[in-house]
């Protein structure tokens, strides 16, 4: 057996492999459902102030949507909860006396407002009146934001612990302030809250414009369109800002992951920012690399000459290609979202629509959110190994004893339904775009 086939087999690799499918599946859904539920309160709040059908009508239509995902995102996330105690015994022995508590306040005060109040959502907005309606989803929106921020929280943590000291190998909390509030969360959360509004907005432009193409003219689609394509063109720059915020937080907290992100491996004053090279292991330096000259300095240290440490700096640093490549899917999605949600709002604010041809990027570019925040994602993720808690707890040390070939069965199983899962999704969504355009009697 080759040593790449026996690397595959390694059980501490299965088990990365396997979190990072259920985790990749998983968190598509809770991208939608968390700014997805503040867009269903813009509408009902339009609604409430106008009187005008339209915003009713959208609202009726993306609340059956929030509702799929949100049911996909609650299976989903169950299968990740178990994998703790399979596949890693070590990190709940060794964390989870912060772990714990943070993973309860994320069900006891987020999970149970969005399970309670969804249902008021879809069926009691005959049986209850208005401002209960109302009512309840702002505390389905609210709960979505909050699970959010508890999850943050815990990764944030993960990324840059603080607030804790290790008695007999496990980690007890001395300040939950220092915990909750540690160096990278407030950058993570408002990342990641601007990364669920942008897949949402470009999930409503993308259905809304397929609505337009097939002849559904209707004001309440020309209202959500309008809506997704103006709060993508708003949210990309403040997007972009942030991130820019974020890289500096990772490079003093995190230096190793932001040398991978660079491709840097010397440490180098006046450092390149690469559009493209591929990360050689081997020699420790970037093959057919094309960058600008020392525009990666300029924005990480705002000067043209400033210092950025390389990799050579570490003894342990994570894989560079993965991350490398990672971040710049993830740069390359968000500079056309960008491109596609200015030139989408310039048309709708000229002519009132966007033009067929954008009308089509629009629907190509529906889920580009996914593809962004899954990249950052593996960013963020992979960028921090070897360490599954930075500078606390190795990946390799969390690891459980189940046998290689009980996780790789088990891999190929979720890997299966998830592709399924996956596509049905998608063609329900479409389906009930097609399906909202037909006159009641056909439905």
């Amino acid at each position: 057996m080759s040593p790449d086939a026996l690397t595959l087999l390694d059980p501490v690799v299965l088990a990365r492999i396997q979190f990072a499918a259920n985790i990749t599946f998983h968190i598509l859904f809770p991208t939608i459902s968390i700014a997805m539920g503040w867009v269903l309160l813009f509408f009902k709040l339009r609604f409430n102030a106008t009187g005008d059908e339209k915003w009713l009508a959208a609202y009726g239509f993306w609340v059956k949507i929030f509702a799929l995902t949100f049911a996909l995102g609650v299976v989903s996330g169950i299968t990740m909860s178990f994998q703790f105690g399979t596949n890693w015994p070590g990190y709940m022995k060794t964390v989870g006396n912060i772990a714990g508590p943070l993973l309860a306040y994320e069900v006891l005060t987020a999970f149970f407002l969005e399970a309670t109040f969804l249902g008021i959502m879809l069926f009691g907005q005959k049986k209850v009146s208005n401002r209960m309606h109302t009512l309840a989803t702002v505390l389905v929106a609210g709960g979505t934001t909050l699970s959010a921020f508890w999850i943050i929280v815990l990764n944030s943590w993960m990324q840059t612990p603080t607030g804790f000291e290790m008695i007999n190998g496990q980690a007890h909390v001395t300040s939950w302030l220092a915990v909750i509030f540690n160096p990278s969360m407030p950058y993570r959360l408002t990342h990641m809250l601007l990364a669920s509004g942008l897949t949402v907005a470009f999930l409503i432009a993308g259905v809304s414009a397929f609505q337009w193409l097939k002849g559904q003219r209707q004001a309440a689609v020309q209202a959500a369109l309008k809506t997704g394509v103006f709060l993508a063109a708003a949210l990309i720059p403040l997007q972009i800002l942030v991130g820019d915020m974020h890289g500096l937080n990772t490079m003093q907290h995190q230096p190793a992951k932001l040398a991978a992100i660079e491709g840097v491996w010397h440490t180098e004053r006046g450092a390149p920012l690469l559009l493209f090279a591929l990360p050689n292991s081997e020699t420790r330096s970037n093959d057919y690399a094309i960058g600008i000259p020392k525009v990666a300095s300029l924005i990480l240290t705002h000067e043209l000459d400033g210092e950025i440490k390389g990799l050579n700096e570490f003894a342990e640093h994570p894989p560079v290609a993965k991350v490398f490549w990672a971040f710049r899917v993830m740069v390359g999605v968000g500079m056309l979202m960008l491109l596609a949600s200015w030139l989408a709002a310039w048309q709708i604010r000229r002519n009132g629509e966007p033009q067929p041809l954008v009308s089509k990027l629009l629907i190509g570019m529906t889920f580009s959110g996914w593809i962004a925040t899954v990249a950052g994602w593996y960013v963020t993720e992979i960028g921090r190994q070897p360490w599954l808690v930075q500078g606390v707890l190795k990946t390799a040390d969390a690891i459980s004893s189940v046998p290689s070939g009980m996780v790789l069965s088990t891999l190929l199983m979720y890997l299966a339904l998830y592709v399924f899962l996956l596509a049905s999704y998608i063609s329900v969504v479409f389906y009930l775009a097609k399906k909202a355009g037909q006159p009641a009697g056909e439905h």
